[in-house]
C-alpha cells in the first residue's frame, strides 16, 4: 500500500531524469533534506515539504525558492564544489554553462517569512555541448568535490572547482551513456553505444594527451602523452537508462546498472555478482542500504506506473504510483526517515512513504442465531457446482461484462458502385470493392482506445488503423472503410476481424473484438459454367436437394433455367468453377481446373445450405463426403511451394556472394585509383560491371520468386482448408476435433524463411502420430526434436500426412487430453490392420496407399508449370 506523506505538486516543464536532488543545500545544520528541482523550462525550485492529511493540496510555505534560469537545466547535483570551504553548493549544468550557486535563507519575523535566494558564485562556458555530469573526490582529495562533464561527442571535461583541468576523448565514443564516478577505485564507469560497460582510471585520464582536437594529427601520434586505455570492459547486450556506484564501507563497493530489460549488478573490478531480467519496462532506480547484512535494496520505476523494491533479485514490494516516475530519491523530511519522492516528466513531484494505514473500523457483533444445517448443506453443493463449472474453463483473464462495451461489424450486401479499390495487382477492368462499418458502443468512460481491422492478404482494405480520443460513457463511435481485393490471387478466408484495445478509467488494458465475412462477389463474379474440368468433389446431403438459384441469389439470374442446377463462379485472379446440383439425388459437384479454387465455393455452398435449413427449422442437417481425399494434388501445392523456399535460399547464397565479389572487386579499383603510379585496371572495370549486372538480375530475380511464393502459400492455405473440410465431412469429425486439425495443418498467418509451413506442419502432425494416434506404447515414448529447421524434401511430410489419413480411417480421433491418449487402441476398431512401423512399410504404404485415400479416378492429375526463376538460378551460378 501506498500511503501519501502529502499532496502532489504540479510543476511546470518537461523533466530530466537527472534533475533532482536531496540534501541539505542551504547548510541549516538540522540534519534535513531539501528536494531539488529543474527543469527543461529553466525552472529551479527547492522544496521542504510538511506531513499533511491524506487528500490534502500542497502548502505555499513547502516551496522554498523558485527562479527561472535563462537556460535549460539538464542536471542539478550538491556537493563541495568552493575552493577555501567545505559547505554544500549546488551546481547546475545547462546545455553551453556550468554554474555553481550558493543556496542561503534568511529567517523571518513569522513562520511563513523566511526567505530563500541564491547567489552565483562561478560559472565556466563550455565550448562542447554537454549531456550529463558527475561529481567526486577525483585524485583521492580531501575536503572538496570536482566536477566531470560529459559532451554530446565523447569529451571528457574536468573541472577542478574554479578552474578547467583537462579534456579527453572516450575513444570509440559514438553516442553518450550513462556516466559516474566510484571514489574507491578513483574511475569513471559509462556505458558506449556498443552497449559495454567502460571504466576509466582517472590517473589514466589525466596522463593521456590531450584532448584538443577530435581527431589525432601527426603531431599528437608522435608526442609524450599517453594513449587513453579502458581499465576493464562488460558486455551487457543492451542499452542503460541508469548507472549507480554504492558503497556503504569504504571496503566494498558495488555497481549497478539498469538496462532496457535487465538490473545488473557488479563489482567494482567489472565482475557480475548478479542481475535480474525484468518484466516490464524500467524507467528509474535507486540502491540504497539494506537491514539484511550482504544484501542491498533497491528501488525500481516502471512504465506501468508501478514501483518496486528488491533485495538483490528478490522483489520483497510492489506498489502503484498515479503517475510514471523519471527520477527517485529517498530522504528525510520534517524527522520522517526513508521517505520516497518521485517525479513525473509531466511534473508531478510526490513524497510517499511504504507501509499500511491503520483501520479504526470494528466490525459490530452478530446475533446468534440457530444454524439450519440442511439448508446449508443446500447451499454448500450448490456452491461447489459453480466452483467446478468455473474450474472447467481454461480462460487466463477474466471476462468483462458484455454490456460494457460492444463492437459490431456490417458489411454491405451491395457491392460499392464506385470502386474503391487503391494499388490492386489483378489483372482486370474494374475491382470491386465493398463498404464495412464498424460501431463501438461503450458504456463506461474508456481510455486509450485504438481500432485494428485485419483481413488476411491478397486481401486488403482503405484503412486499418484508427485512434480516437478518450471516450466517455454512453457514446458510440463509427467508422466506414472499403474491403478489396489486392493481390493477384484468390484469398484462402473471407474473414475480417475488428480488434478494439482500451484502458478502463483504473488503468487496466482490455480488448473486444468482433468477427466478419466478406461477401463472395468481392473476388468472383457470374460466369458461364464450364462441362470439364481437371478436378472433382462431390458432397452429399441428407435433405433433398435446392435449388441453385435461391441459394445464390446475387450469382444468378432468375430468366435463365439452366441455372436452377448449375452456376459458375469466376474468379477475378483464378480460374473458373463450376457448381452442379443433382435434379434426382441428394448431392452437389463443384468442379475447377485449380484444386485450391475449390475450397471457397465449397465452403460457401456449405454454409448457405446450413443457414437456408436453419430458417426451416431442420436441425438434423448433414453434410456428407465419401468420395477419395485428393491427397496426391494437395501434394503437388506442397512441393510448389517448397520448391520456392528452396529457390529464395538459393537466391539469397548467391546475392551474398556476387555482394562479396563486388565489394572485393570495388576495393582493388579504389586502390588503382588512390595509387600514385597509375597501374592499368586489368579489365577490372568491367567486371564491375559485369557483377553489378548479375546482383540487379539476381535482386530482381528473388524480387519475383518472394511475390511468387507469397501467391503458392495462399494457393497452400486454401488447398489445406479444402482438405480439412473433406477430412472432417468424411469422418464426422466434431469442431473439437475439427479445430485441432486447423490449428495443426495451418500454424502460420505467414510464411518466411526461418520459419516455414513444411517444418512447422510436420512437427506438429507428429506430436499427433505420437500422442492421440499412437497404435502402443512405444510410438509414445519416441521423442520429438525441439529445433525446427527447413527440410531436404517433403517425403517426410508427406508421408506422415497420409499416416494421419489413415489412422484416421482406422478409427483414430482427435483428442489433447493426454488422460485419452492411451486408450485410443480400445477406440479403434478391432477389424483393422495394423499400421506399418517400419519406415521401409511406411513408405511402402505411401507408394502403394489404401484406395480410399488416394483413388484419384475422377481426379486429373496437373502438370507442373516450368518455373520462371530456374534460368536465372542457371545463370547465376555459371562462373
Amino acid at each position: 500500500m501506498l500511503a501519501w506523506a502529502r499532496g502532489k505538486v504540479l510543476l511546470e516543464g518537461t523533466f530530466f531524469p537527472k534533475s533532482e536532488e536531496e540534501s541539505d543545500v542551504d547548510n541549516s545544520g538540522i540534519g534535513q533534506d531539501k528536494i531539488i528541482v529543474g527543469s527543461y523550462m529553466g525552472f529551479l525550485r527547492i522544496f521542504n515539504p510538511h506531513p499533511v492529511k491524506s487528500g490534502d493540496g500542497t502548502q505555499a510555505e513547502d516551496l522554498l525558492l523558485e527562479v527561472q534560469l535563462r537556460e535549460p537545466i539538464l542536471q542539478v547535483e550538491v556537493g563541495k564544489f568552493v575552493s577555501g570551504t567545505e559547505l554544500l553548493h549546488l551546481a547546475v549544468l545547462h546545455c553551453r554553462k556550468l554554474c555553481v550557486y550558493a543556496v542561503s535563507g534568511t529567517l523571518g519575523s513569522v513562520e511563513h517569512g523566511n526567505q530563500y535566494h541564491i547567489k552565483l558564485i562561478y560559472e565556466h562556458n563550455l565550448q562542447r555541448t554537454a549531456c550529463n555530469m558527475t561529481y567526486g573526490p577525483f585524485g583521492g582529495v580531501k575536503g572538496r568535490d570536482l566536477i566531470c562533464i560529459q559532451s554530446m561527442d565523447g569529451m571528457l571535461m574536468l573541472f577542478e572547482q574554479e578552474s578547467y583541468a583537462f579534456g579527453r576523448f572516450l575513444p570509440g565514443f559514438l553516442l553518450p551513456g550513462p556516466l559516474t564516478y566510484s571514489s574507491r577505485t578513483d574511475s569513471f564507469i559509462t556505458v558506449s553505444s556498443s552497449r559495454q560497460v567502460e571504466s576509466y582510471k582517472y590517473q589514466v585520464l589525466a596522463f593521456a594527451t590531450d584532448a584538443d582536437e577530435r581527431h589525432e594529427t601527426e603531431q599528437q601520434k608522435h608526442s609524450s602523452g599517453k594513449r587513453l586505455v579502458v581499465d576493464w570492459v562488460l558486455n551487457i547486450g543492451e542499452q542503460a537508462l541508469d548507472i549507480r556506484v554504492v558503497s556503504f564501507n569504504q571496503m566494498v563497493s558495488t555497481l549497478f546498472v539498469l538496462g532496457e530489460r535487465n538490473f545488473f549488478c557488479l563489482k567494482d573490478n567489472g565482475q557480475i555478482r548478479f542481475m535480474k531480467k525484468l518484466d516490464y519496462s524500467p524507467s528509474c532506480f535507486l540502491p540504497y542500504c539494506s537491514v539484511t547484512e550482504g544484501t542491498i535494496n533497491t528501488l525500481i520505476g516502471n512504465h506501468n506506473n508501478m514501483l518496486l523494491v528488491y533485495q538483490d533479485v528478490t522483489l520483497k514490494w510492489a506498489t502503484q504510483l498515479p503517475h510514471t516516475p523519471v527520477a527517485v530519491k529517498v530522504c528525510c523530511l520534517q524527522d520522517m526517515k526513508g521517505l520516497i519522492v518521485t517525479l513525473s516528466d509531466s511534473g508531478h513531484l510526490q513524497c510517499s512513504y511504504l507501509g499500511t494505514d491503520p483501520s479504526v473500523f470494528q466490525a459490530p457483533k452478530v446475533e446468534s442465531r440457530e444454524m439450519n444445517y440442511e439448508e446449508l448443506d443446500r447451499e454448500m453443493k450448490e456452491l461447489q457446482k459453480i466452483i467446478k463449472e468455473a474450474t472447467k474453463t481454461q480462460d487466463i483473464l477474466p471476462k468483462s461484462e458484455d454490456d460494457d462495451l460492444k463492437v459490431t461489424a456490417e458489411v454491405s450486401f451491395h457491392l460499392d458502385a464506385i470502386s474503391q479499390a487503391i494499388d490492386s495487382e489483378v489483372r482486370a477492368e474494374v475491382v470491386p470493392s465493398v463498404t464495412v462499418k464498424i460501431t463501438v458502443q461503450s458504456r463506461l468512460a474508456v481510455q486509450k482506445p485504438k481500432l485494428s481491422v485485419c483481413v488476411q492478404p491478397p486481401l486488403a482494405l482503405t484503412c486499418d488503423q484508427f485512434i480516437f480520443n478518450d471516450i466517455g460513457p454512453a457514446v458510440s463511435k463509427t467508422v466506414v472503410l472499403s474491403a478489396f481485393l489486392k493481390g493477384n490471387c484468390p484469398p484462402a478466408e473471407l474473414e475480417g476481424n475488428a480488434i478494439f484495445s482500451y484502458n478502463t478509467p483504473t488503468g487496466v488494458p482490455r480488448v473486444a473484438q468482433c468477427k466478419f465475412r466478406l461477401p463472395l462477389r468481392l473476388i468472383c463474379f457470374p460466369a458461364q459454367p464450364s462441362k470439364t474440368a481437371n478436378h472433382k468433389l462431390t458432397i452429399d446431403t441428407n435433405k433433398p436437394p435446392v435449388s441453385l438459384v435461391s441459394l445464390f441469389p446475387d450469382f444468378s439470374d432468375q430468366s435463365v433455367e439452366d441455372q436452377v442446377n448449375s452456376l459458375g463462379f469466376q474468379f477475378l485472379a483464378g480460374s473458373r468453377t463450376t457448381l452442379l446440383a443433382s435434379k434426382t439425388s441428394q448431392r452437389y459437384r463443384i468442379q475447377s481446373d485449380q484444386l485450391e479454387d475449390i475450397w471457397l465455393i465449397a465452403n460457401e455452398l456449405t454454409l448457405r445450405l446450413e443457414e437456408h435449413f436453419k430458417k426451416q427449422n431442420c436441425k438434423d442437417f448433414l453434410c456428407i463426403f465419401s468420395g477419395s481425399i485428393p491427397l496426391q494434388e494437395y501434394f503437388e501445392c506442397i512441393d510448389h511451394h517448397f520448391e520456392l523456399r528452396l529457390n529464395a535460399e538459393k537466391f539469397q547464397e548467391l546475392l551474398s556472394e556476387r555482394a562479396i565479389q563486388f565489394r572485393a572487386i570495388e576495393r582493388r579499383l579504389l586502390a588503382r585509383f588512390k595509387d600514385k603510379t597509375p597501374a592499368p585496371l586489368q579489365h577490372l572495370d568491367t567486371l564491375l560491371e559485369g557483377t553489378y549486372r548479375q546482383v540487379i538480375a539476381l535482386a530482381d530475380a528473388a524480387e519475383e520468386n518472394q511475390a511468387n511464393m507469397f501467391q503458392a502459400f495462399v494457393k497452400l492455405k486454401s488447398a489445406t482448408h479444402l482438405v480439412i473440410m473433406l477430412i472432417s465431412l468424411w469422418q464426422k469429425l466434431s469442431p473439437d476435433q475439427v479445430a485441432i486439425l486447423e490449428a495443426t495443418f495451418l500454424p502460420l498467418m505467414q510464411d518466411t524463411q526461418e520459419l516455414g509451413w513444411e517444418e512447422t506442419v510436420d512437427a506438429a502432425i507428429s506430436y499427433l502420430l505420437r500422442t492421440c494416434l499412437s497404435k502402443s506404447s512405444k510410438e509414445q515414448a519416441l521423442t520429438l526434436t525441439s529445433q525446427l529447421s527447413i527440410p531436404k524434401d517433403t517425403s517426410r511430410l508427406k508421408k506422415h500426412i497420409t499416416l494421419l489419413c489413415d489412422r484416421l480411417a482406422k478409427g483414430g480421433r482427435l483428442c489433447l487430453n493426454a488422460d485419452t491418449n492411451t486408450q485410443q487402441a480400445i477406440i479403434m476398431p478391432g477389424g483393422c490392420t495394423a499400421i506399418p512401423e517400419s519406415d521401409l512399410e511406411e513408405r511402402t504404404a505411401v507408394q502403394d496407399p489404401t484406395p480410399i485415400l488416394t483413388d484419384h479416378k475422377h481426379l486429373t492429375k496437373q502438370k507442373s508449370k516450368p518455373d520462371l526463376s530456374q534460368s536465372v538460378l542457371d545463370e547465376a551460378e555459371k562462373p
